[in-house]
């Protein structure tokens, strides 16, 4: 086997990883290409002292630690209050927003010799708390609490000490807590049946045009962000306000028909968005949105507008005879 067929094994871990590191989809590709390339440039340096695997990852951790010093990833309301814009206001491209990851490609990186993607290390509650830590401490998390690597193991991939990792681990363990959902604990590993049932009790009541049915399967102070758009909303009177402007086509600037497709996002149960304009003939991709559930009721909805739906294996479009 060649060099390049060897660690192209550890493609698919290595973005996981890198996701995880930096909050971003487009720019974990990106570091593992970046990974790939410093990685034969310096071939000839491998001296098999440790696995490919584990040099992999540490060429992989510190292009990325590069990257974080840039910038952080974030969601709608980490940049102001909730609010109800009176007229539409444009999306914010400036803002490195958190992007979401697909469950098709996390399955592939469930490997034999990879460690199983739990929901509780890849949903976006965790993606945006991890932000907040700087980025060594970041990487020691990762690969303490979630790869489940030994202290030494993490010590020789970001060459420290064992006892720098141990510190940087006390330190960064309280620091997430802090930033993490308090039902936390009581989720599924993957999205479950009760989910899944919920899910279509949304749809339902969408399609029967019933904003007042959509808000009672949500919690009193549910969640709704929709990035790039900078504004988000708060508490189920909101949520209904706002899922009744979408309801009406005639008060509604994206005014149509609208169909759903089951999915799971970051191992969250999620619902793809397609919309048909007045005329057409064709479901188009309008959106993804995830949603973190408790206690049964949905606590938090993140609508990601995103319309290249294949890197999430769906569907390109729908006809409306279909």
């Amino acid at each position: 086997m060649t060099f390049a067929e060897e660690a192209e094994r550890y493609r698919h871990e290595l973005r996981v990883h890198c996701y995880r590191m930096l909050g971003s989809y487009d720019d974990a590709e990106d570091m593992v290409q970046e990974t790939f390339l410093r990685a034969w440039r310096r071939r000839d340096d491998f001296e098999g002292r440790s696995s490919l695997r584990a040099w992999l990852y540490r060429i992989a951790t510190n292009a990325c630690i590069d990257d974080v010093r840039r910038k952080q990833r974030v969601l709608p309301y980490q940049l102001e209050p909730a609010s109800f814009p009176a007229t539409a206001l444009p999306p914010r491209e400036d803002v490195p927003w958190l992007q979401p990851f697909p469950d098709i490609l996390l399955d592939r990186a469930d490997e034999p010799d990879a460690v199983v993607i739990r929901r509780e290390t890849i949903e976006l509650a965790f993606l945006i708390a991890i932000q907040h830590l700087p980025p060594r401490q970041r990487a020691v998390l990762i690969f303490r609490d979630v790869l489940g690597w030994p202290a030494s193991d993490t010590a020789s991939v970001m060459e420290l000490t064992v006892a720098a990792v141990n510190s940087a681990l006390q330190r960064a363990r309280p620091v997430l807590g802090e930033h993490l959902p308090s039902h936390r604990s009581e989720w599924s590993a993957t999205p479950s049946a009760d989910e899944h049932d919920l899910l279509q009790k949304y749809v339902a009541a969408w399609d029967a045009g019933d904003p007042a049915a959509l808000a009672a399967l949500m919690h009193e102070d549910v969640r709704i962000t929709m990035p790039p758009y900078p504004f988000w909303f708060e508490g189920r009177a909101a949520a209904e306000r706002v899922l009744a402007a979408n309801l009406d086509p005639a008060g509604n600037a994206y005014r149509g028909t609208w169909r759903f497709l089951p999915t799971a996002i970051n191992r969250q149960p999620a619902l793809a968005a397609y919309l048909r304009g007045p005329g057409e003939t064709v479901y188009s991709p309008f959106s993804v949105d995830v949603f973190r559930v408790e206690t049964n009721l949905i606590a938090e909805m993140t609508a990601f507008e995103i319309t290249e739906f294949s890197r999430l294996g769906l569907p390109g479009h729908y006809f409306a005879s279909a």
